[in-house]
């Protein structure tokens, strides 16, 4: 939750700066309703007007994300690089028949069983079932190279979906500014209709506009493309299992032996998440 720790440490300094400094944060507490209505109401309705229902809800999945952080812990990675050397190991061992049940069902697998979280995870269980699927299909006669534009095809469409709501909260971060420039040549408008008001009520009115700019420019850099910079951050590290696995597959595919399969999956971890390879060759042994 340092996502909320930040804004609002943002929130404090902004505001508590402008009142240590002689600001007198009445005029600026009494525009901001009307001025977040007329910029807030009109963010909403860009993006309804720009993406469908599925890509809304997506962007509020995204939200959550940017505040919970990634879905994967470190045990999740080294899990699913010991499950997927397990399933081609068993291919490799006794061959397509023998992996069959696992991969077509794999909620009954004895495999899958001993790894709940994995199994729970439709789109990493998908890829490795319906990659090692084909590869059962086939009897084992396509060429690596295909399987692995096979894998990289779904990981690109995945990864895409998962990036909308990144570029939708960025789009609007870039649009706030704008958005708070109309609020403040409304206010502006609405002063010179009113430009025979004595100069202390013109103030007040001028002062409420510039509110309108003022909102733009901090919701847009303090929090919105902040928290699409950090979205962006929890989906690359949530496709680094994705990765592993694709790697294990595919380098066992060539026949590498063993420890070399676990390294290449293994090194393709950031550091947060990845593991020492006598780490991995242990967990491989106790399984």
């Amino acid at each position: 939750m340092l996502a909320v720790f930040g804004i609002v440490i943002l929130l404090v300094m902004v505001f508590g700066g402008f009142a240590i400094t002689g600001g007198a944060l009445g005029p600026v507490l009494y525009a901001i309703p009307h001025e977040m209505m007329i910029i807030g109401g009109a963010a909403i309705g860009a993006l309804i007007a720009g993406n469908s229902l599925h890509e809304l809800k997506a962007i509020g999945s995204g939200l959550a994300k940017a505040f919970k952080g990634p879905k994967h812990v470190r045990q999740d990675h080294v899990d699913a690089v010991i499950l997927t050397t397990r399933l081609m190991k068993l291919l490799r061992a006794e061959g397509p028949v023998a992996l069959e049940s696992h991969v077509q069902d794999p909620a009954n697998s004895p495999i899958f069983a001993e790894f709940p979280r994995l199994l729970a995870n439709a789109p990493l269980t998908a890829l490795v079932c319906d990659t090692l699927t084909l590869i059962v299909v086939s009897s084992g006669t396509l060429e690596v190279r295909a399987v692995e534009e096979v894998m990289d095809n779904a990981l690109k469409t995945h990864f895409s979906e998962l990036h909308g709501p990144h570029h939708a909260l960025q789009g609007l971060a870039d649009a706030l500014p704008a958005l708070g420039i109309i609020a403040a040549v409304l206010g502006v408008v609405k002063t010179m209709g009113s430009i025979d008001e004595p100069p202390a009520v013109l103030g007040a009115m001028i002062g409420s506009a510039l509110v309108g700019t003022f909102l733009g420019v901090l919701l847009a850099y303090g929090i919105v493309s902040p928290l699409a910079g950090r979205l962006k951050q929890v989906l690359d590290q949530d496709e680094q299992i994705f990765h592993a696995v694709k790697q294990v597959i595919i380098a066992s595919l060539h026949g590498w032996p063993q420890p070399l399969v676990l390294e290449s999956a293994r090194s393709g971890l950031g550091h947060a998440y990845r593991p020492s390879l006598t780490e991995m060759l242990d967990a491989m042994r106790g399984r």
